[in-house]
């Protein structure tokens, strides 16, 4: 199911059927994704083509994952990728160790070798097993943040 990390050749520029290859898919969706995220903007040349450099190719290889792999909508993807280029999405780990136990050995090993957070130059690359302990760890959160939700709502009554 999960891809291996695509090789982006060492090159100054790449045509759209370049990048379209590279990131599976066809260049209507990557003109799209274009109209879609601002933070993929190809140059053109003077011929009026587009002209990727190699952060357009990485920024196009992570708006498909978060698309297609984890199955964000265009606007959750948008968000995602404006808090990570902004250097957010980093999570600081409030109270003691009682409070962790519930999350999975699986989604803590994760969180413990995960690599450095993406600096909005290269998208980092994770492997099957990082990215399905982040995606055991987003679901732990999420079951946690409507248990939370359903607390609050409570105290409100």
């Amino acid at each position: 199911m999960s891809r291996p990390a695509v090789a982006i050749p060492e090159k100054l520029f790449f045509k759209i059927g370049e990048v379209c290859e590279l990131a599976g898919v066809q260049a209507h969706v990557l003109r799209y994704w274009e109209s879609e995220f601002p933070m993929l903007a190809p140059q053109k040349n003077r011929a009026g083509q587009r002209v990727y450099r190699k952060r357009d190719v990485e920024m196009a290889l992570r708006i498909k994952e978060l698309l297609y792999e984890d199955q964000y909508t265009i606007a959750g993807a948008k968000k995602r990728l404006t808090n990570e280029l902004r250097g957010g999405g980093k999570l600081k780990v409030v109270g003691g160790e009682e409070e962790t136990s519930s999350f999975s050995d699986t989604a803590i090993q994760a969180v413990q070798n995960a690599r450095p957070a993406n600096d909005g130059n290269n998208v980092v690359q994770r492997s099957a097993e990082e990215r399905q302990g982040l995606k055991q760890l987003a679901s732990e959160l999420r079951e946690l943040l409507a248990l939370l939700e359903q607390e609050n709502k409570g105290r409100a009554k």
